[in-house]
């Protein structure tokens, strides 16, 4: 049973922080319809700008938001954080890069005893302070859950969908991202924040592995057969595909989910890898440019101001201050493709061995519409409202959790399913 902060007497249940940004609008936006029963205000440096926000949203939802709570906060002024992270039950944090501005709001959720849900994918941030706040709010009875946005909610909680329906033991699990616009095309499809996040996340990959010897210490068992890695461009089976591994926080936050399960409920991890398809041969072969261009780049202080400060030039103009129109984010839909491979009977401890290659297969989907911040969005505020109305069906007391470890027993998939994303299983079969 989860226990909640013990100051219940609080003026807000929900904050979203950062909400005059790009991601924080559109977080205003989903939380006009998700938190109507909620009492929730926003949070940021400027009244002005806050207050543009409330007008601009309100304009869109045609809906009066001038009563909206305005509290100022600066990741810069720690005290104007803890009054923040007092005033509310859940911070729903839009302010990143994580790297960069996440830790002083975790230390006001910890020292408020304030619950936390972010949108990160920098893998860098999550398992850093995962191996920095774990204990810490575990016994403050509070969850600190990141990656609660398009990295990873459809990727780890489409993994926890393709096991609960399996009916049986997962040994390997293998996704392709898919995405397609419909309408017309246009530049400038993604945001600068989440281009400055890339930037950063990759930059400091080399901390990540020092960070998984110390958070990982505990060896897992020795899961077989081994889910091999394909080829970096290869056809995918599912669609036909080409595709390239997928670079996000995907594979790191399910295999994070799985060392949950087995140290908690001594349940047998599964393997899972993650790719993006792409619609021909050509667009996979830019994307592969691109990309070397940016691996080289981030490597040097020289490299990454260049890609900081000129971020239309090495996209190619897919990178724009201004973000994407939303015609263009309501023309745009993904879905993630799922595999799963593994035996239909069980063994009695995650250490044993089969001595039979699989025998079942599974494929599953989750998709939605406007992937980098509208089911985002949707996702980030639903892991924050589903904190609060279903704490009795998450993990222990507390905890920083990856949305799978934290959201497996709720019904946060159903919510999801109410609210423009699907979550389907396509075919099953024996091998």
């Amino acid at each position: 049973m989860s226990s909640t902060p013990m100051n219940m007497a609080r003026r807000l249940d929900v904050i979203i922080f950062g909400a005059s940004g790009f991601t924080g609008k559109y977080a205003v936006l989903e939380s006009v319809k998700l938190l109507a029963n909620m009492k929730w205000g926003i949070a940021g440096r400027s009244q002005n700008k806050l207050q543009d926000t409330l007008k601009e949203i309100g304009e869109k939802a045609k809906t009066d938001l001038s009563h909206v709570p305005i509290v100022l906060a600066d990741v810069n002024n720690q005290d104007s954080l803890i009054n923040m992270a007092r005033d509310c039950r859940v911070i729903v944090n839009c302010c990143g890069p994580y790297r960069l501005y996440g830790e002083p709001v975790l230390k006001a959720c910890l020292a408020e005893r304030t619950h936390h849900v972010d949108v990160s994918g920098e893998p860098q941030f999550l398992e850093g302070m995962q191996l920095k706040y774990h204990e810490a709010a575990k016994e403050k009875g509070i969850y600190l859950i990141s990656a609660c946005g398009f990295d990873s909610i459809p990727a780890d909680m489409g993994t926890v969908f393709l096991e609960q329906q399996f009916d049986g033991v997962v040994n390997s699990v293998e996704s392709y991202i898919v995405s397609k616009q419909t309408g017309r095309r246009e530049l400038g499809a993604i945001h600068y924040g989440t281009w400055a996040s890339a930037v950063h996340a990759i930059a400091n990959m080399n901390e990540v592995g020092e960070i998984r010897r110390k958070l990982f210490a505990k060896k897992m068992p020795d899961v077989k057969p081994k889910l091999p890695e394909r080829p970096t461009l290869h056809r995918s089976e599912q669609g036909n595909k080409w595709s390239l591994p997928f670079q996000g926080a995907d594979r790191s936050c399910v295999a994070r989910t799985q060392r949950f399960f087995y140290e908690t409920e001594n349940k047998r991890p599964l393997q899972m890898r993650a790719y993006i398809s792409f619609g021909g041969l050509a667009e996979a072969l830019a994307v592969s440019f691109v990309g070397a261009i940016f691996w080289m780049m981030v490597k040097t202080n020289f490299g990454r101001q260049m890609l900081l400060n000129h971020p239309k030039l090495f996209s190619f103009g897919m990178v724009s201050h201004e973000g994407p129109s939303d015609e263009a984010m309501n023309n745009t839909h993904f879905a993630l493709y799922f595999e799963g491979k593994g035996w239909e009977e069980k063994l009695a401890s995650p250490e044993d061995k089969y001595t039979t290659p699989p025998n079942k297969v599974i494929r599953t989907k989750v998709a939605g519409t406007n992937p980098g911040y509208g089911a985002t969005c949707v996702a980030l505020v639903l892991c924050g409202r589903t904190i609060l109305e279903e704490s009795d069906k998450m993990p222990g007391s507390g905890g920083f959790l990856t949305p799978g470890a934290a959201f497996a027993k709720t019904n946060l998939i159903n919510e999801l399913c109410k609210n423009g994303f699907t979550f389907e299983v396509l075919s099953t079969a024996k091998l």
